[in-house]
C-alpha cells in the first residue's frame, strides 16, 4: 500500500489539518463507521490530509515519480510525488514549499512520516511565509485543535 492512504478513497469533505510534521506521530487510526473512508484522528479531529510547509532537503527522481524530503523544523517528512508534480523535476533542495497531501501512517515508529502529495506550491519568493507558518499552525491549534478534544 505504499504511496496510498490505507483503504483507498479520499474524503475531501475532511479538512486538511495545518500541522508540523512531528505532530503527525501523535495521530491514531480513526474508528471506522459504515460508509466512511479510512482516516486518522488527531486532537479529536478525523483527517486524511495534512498541510505542511518547509524546506526541501532532498529530491530523488530515480524511482517512480519521485520523492522529496521536507524539513519543517520539527522533523523530516518523506513526500511521494505524483507524475503531475514530478514532471520537469522542478523541485530541488533549498526551496521553501507548502504541500497538502494524504498522510500515510508509518509501519513503525522508526520510519519517517510519509505523505502522498496532492498539491505543492513553491513559496521561495516569499521569505516571510516561513515565519508566518509557525504562527498559522499555533493559531490553528489554539482555535480549533485544542478545543476539538475538550468538552464545550
Amino acid at each position: 500500500m505504499e504511496g496510498r492512504p490505507r483503504g483507498g478513497a479520499m474524503d475531501f469533505t475532511l479538512a486538511a489539518l495545518k500541522l508540523f510534521g512531528s505532530q503527525l506521530a501523535g495521530s491514531t487510526t480513526a474508528p471506522s463507521s459504515e460508509g466512511s473512508s479510512p482516516a486518522q484522528m488527531l486532537f479529536g479531529i478525523r483527517f486524511q490530509r495534512a498541510w505542511l510547509q518547509g524546506v526541501i532537503v532532498h529530491a530523488d527522481y530515480s524511482t517512480g515519480d519521485g520523492t522529496l524530503s521536507l524539513d519543517d523544523g520539527s522533523c523530516v517528512t518523506e513526500l511521494i510525488l505524483q507524475s503531475k508534480h514530478a514532471e520537469g523535476q522542478s523541485w530541488r533542495p533549498g526551496m521553501y514549499v507548502f504541500i497538502i497531501g494524504a498522510y500515510i501512517a508509518p509501519e513503525s515508529s522508526e520510519n519517517l512520516p510519509m505523505m502522498k502529495v496532492h498539491k505543492i506550491v513553491d513559496l521561495s519568493a516569499h521569505p516571510d511565509r516561513e515565519a508566518m507558518w509557525y504562527m498559522e499552525v499555533t493559531e490553528a491549534y489554539n482555535f480549533f485543535y485544542s478545543r476539538a478534544g475538550s468538552p464545550s
